[in-house]
């Protein structure tokens, strides 16, 4: 690590000097992970309490470092709103120590971006609820790189605008797809299209093994999932479960049953 960096490092255990606010979570040749424990103020509740992870390399602070966020108050989807807001922050930053300015500036902007994401994921859902629903069901064989393979379904799920479940269930792997059926198409398509797992030699690789298991419009008045989640089950019968509260026991009996 460069001189400035570990400077910054013993500044900033003297400034979150209160038990476990300010640690370092690893340090080696090839860098230091330093996390702290702030909070920030909030009209709803009394304060949101964060825990900020910044990866230092050994370049840093010739290059920004890696970010996580997480909080118990606040969602997935904020925490990652507000990881990318300071991603970009740092990114806008001299190449200079910067930690404590990024915890500064969480501490006062942390609200007005999780409240803007708050209203952001209103209107999705608006929507989302508002347009005619289709559901498509797909089969995939097996993942290998399973935290990769789903990261991507994520993301790909939240670009288009769809909801609905990915399940695992021992070696079973589906994908209930819902929303306007062009996304859908789309989705399929990025599926068939690009590498998003990787072959028994360790390299990238297209999705071969995929099956449409059954593709069909919501009947009118049916309700469809108002989120996309990932989900693991441990026997058939908690897998019908979810099927059934979604109205769909037909498709489970006649298409997953057999899988299993």
């Amino acid at each position: 690590m460069s001189g400035a960096a570990q400077e910054e490092v013993s500044v900033l255990s003297a400034i979150y000097c209160d038990p476990g606010q300010c640690r370092i979570l690893s340090c080696s040749e090839n860098g230091m992970t330093v996390m702290i424990q702030t909070s920030a103020p909030s009209r709803a509740q009394s304060q949101i309490h964060l825990r900020l992870v910044f990866d230092l390399p050994v370049t840093y602070p010739s290059c920004p470092p890696n970010l996580s966020v997480s909080s118990e108050e606040l969602t997935r989807a904020q925490c990652t709103a507000l990881r990318d807001r300071l991603v970009e922050q740092a990114r806008e930053r001299p190449p200079e120590p910067m930690i404590h300015d990024l915890v500064l500036w969480t501490q006062q902007n942390c609200e007005s971006v999780v409240g803007n994401r708050v209203q952001d994921e209103e209107r999705l859902l608006s929507a989302v609820m508002d347009e005619p629903a289709w559901t498509t069901l797909i089969h995939i064989d097996h993942m290998r790189a399973k935290n990769k393979y789903v990261k991507t379904i994520e993301k790909w799920m939240s670009d288009l605008g769809l909801s609905g479940r990915l399940m695992f269930m021992g070696k079973l792997i589906l994908i209930l797809l819902q929303g306007d059926r062009s996304h859908i198409q789309d989705y399929l398509l990025l599926q068939k299209t690009c590498k998003v797992d990787v072959d028994s030699s360790g390299k990238k690789c297209k999705e071969r093994m995929i099956s449409v298991l059954c593709d069909m419009k919501l009947p009118p008045g049916q309700d469809r999932f108002p989120t996309f989640e990932v989900a693991e089950f441990s026997s058939i019968d908690e897998l019908e479960r979810t099927f059934f509260q979604a109205g769909l026991s037909q498709l489970f009996t006649e298409h997953v049953r057999g899988l299993c």
